[in-house]
């Protein structure tokens, strides 16, 4: 019986949006005058699965170049049951950014997951709200605050997981780096029960983030709905304990970001005047779960991605900053600031392997494309950085890691060029924790430490599903250079 009703309900499942896709198509088919060229294919298929295939095989920038050879930058398709528009290139990616016509639009799993009133979800003026709140504290003048907490995070973590090994697995150690940084410096949370129970509640909500989103017993989107309830109650009781903290004037709003957000009141952007709250408690743990899933994988692949490339982080530049601190010293935002070679190995690297591989945005009007084609109202767009990123007329000979095509001395790219972090308004607000994350980490690797690739790393294959990993996260060897303490933790 039990199982009848799965059958049954997974034959509703897909027969009713094939249902409704061609009911829509029959009664209001889509304008024939300046669509651009291409073809949606089967219906509700489209081209999803060979688009799928392409991403697990690494492929998936040669399909989507495939594409553009034969119908040019601006192409329809159809991906997972909606027609589709592909746009590529910097002015493509221009209008994508600047266009208030076109809104994001993310997959039912992850709206359902991670809570609807995120700024990924958002428009207009609840959009610049929200997201005007976390960027107020993401800011460089707030984050050169943290550097010594961050600083701390790592030697911590490379103290308790690096030293004495002689080979480790770098993604899955990267991913527990960066959550605890978030835990701390975002949530503001010690270690200690509460952090290992929103860590486990993560890990299982990551697992269905991505998946079809079917509620229905036994499958990855009912378990990560599940986990995603446990981290909002523990998210919730956590914004109630730091609100009562600051009522009670034992805390600051800018010990961490849920204080910060906690403090802010509507008309007054420092928090010390009147009003009410700014942001409700549900923007308020949304929008930290949105924190907590984009940086902790987007930092963590960046950084196992650096220690793959061929060209490592330049050594005398972290020679010379340890030279000027005392034994212990935490680094501070002056010490990240020099690390500017070791940013352009950073830049090179979102260039050739940028952690998100693609994005929709959904169009709420007729939208005209220099006056060439109509991306009809309802249509989705699709933009890939990678496919801007590769582009020879841009970038030479694109294949190729050099990272001195971001030195100060060098061209710039053409503006939308270079977009491993969005532009525009929805630009990513966390970039710059991103940035003293991944310099502070890199110091401290290459300080203590030298590595090579092993036990089928040295393939230099990855999988993106849907963000790139690599075969076997990233094995490697150690040779400890120099000791790294427990005790130097005086941040």
């Amino acid at each position: 019986m039990a199982l009848a009703v799965v059958v049954v309900a997974l034959l509703v499942a897909f027969l009713t949006p094939l249902a409704v896709y061609l009911a829509g198509r029959s009664t209001t088919p889509p304008p024939r005058r300046n669509l651009p060229p291409g073809s949606l294919g089967l219906p509700l298929v489209g081209q999803s699965l060979s688009l799928l295939r392409a991403m697990r095989r690494n492929t998936a920038e040669r399909w989507l170049q495939d594409r553009i050879d034969r119908y040019g930058p601006v192409s329809k398709l159809s991906l997972f049951g909606a027609p589709t528009v592909l746009l590529a290139g910097p002015e493509a990616n221009k209008a994508v950014f600047l266009s208030e016509a076109l809104a994001p639009k993310q997959p039912r799993s992850l709206a359902a997951i991670i809570g609807r009133r995120n700024m990924l979800e958002l428009v207009g003026d609840d959009h610049r709200r929200v997201r005007g709140a976390l960027a107020q504290f993401l800011r460089p003048e707030m984050l050169r605050r943290y550097v010594g907490r961050i600083d701390g995070e790592v030697r911590r973590h490379l103290a308790g997981r690096w030293a004495g090994r002689r080979a480790v697995a770098v993604l899955p150690l990267m991913k527990l780096l960066t959550l605890d940084v978030i835990a701390t410096l975002l949530f503001g949370l010690a270690r200690g029960a509460v952090r290992e129970r929103l860590a486990a509640a993560f890990a299982d909500m990551l697992e269905g983030l991505w998946a079809v989103p079917l509620d229905l017993p036994f499958t990855a989107f009912r378990r990560s709905l599940r986990a995603s309830a446990r981290a909002r109650r523990l998210l919730a009781a956590t914004v109630r304990e730091k609100k009562a903290n600051l009522e009670q004037g034992v805390s600051s709003p800018s010990d961490d970001l849920i204080s910060y957000l906690v403090s802010l009141r509507d008309g007054d952007g420092d928090g010390d005047g009147g009003g009410r709250p700014l942001l409700t408690e549900e923007e308020i743990i949304d929008n930290s779960i949105v924190c907590l899933t984009a940086g902790h994988d987007t930092s963590a692949i960046l950084l196992t991605f650096m220690i793959e490339s061929p060209l490592t982080t330049p050594w005398t530049e972290h020679e010379e900053i340890a030279r000027s601190k005392r034994d212990g010293e935490a680094l501070t935002w002056e010490d990240v600031t020099r690390m500017k070679l070791t940013w352009r190995v950073a830049q090179e690297t979102l260039r050739m392997v940028p952690p998100v591989f693609g994005s929709f945005r959904r169009a709420l009007e007729d939208v005209e494309l220099d006056g060439d084609y109509v991306i009809p109202k309802g249509w989705q767009v699709f933009w890939a950085p990678c496919v801007t990123h590769m582009d020879p007329a841009i970038y030479h000979d694109p294949g190729k890691f050099l990272p001195s095509r971001f030195d100060a001395q060098a061209a710039p790219p053409p503006p939308y060029s270079f977009v491993a972090f969005g532009g525009g308004p929805r630009i990513c607000p966390g970039m710059e924790l991103a940035r003293v994350e991944t310099l502070v980490t890199m110091h401290y690797l290459v300080r203590h430490f030298r590595w090579r690739l092993c036990c089928g790393g040295e393939e230099n294959t990855f999988v993106r599903d849907p963000l790139p990993s690599p075969a076997n996260g990233l094995p490697v060897e150690l040779d400890h250079i120099a000791p790294l303490r427990c005790d130097e933790f005086n941040s």
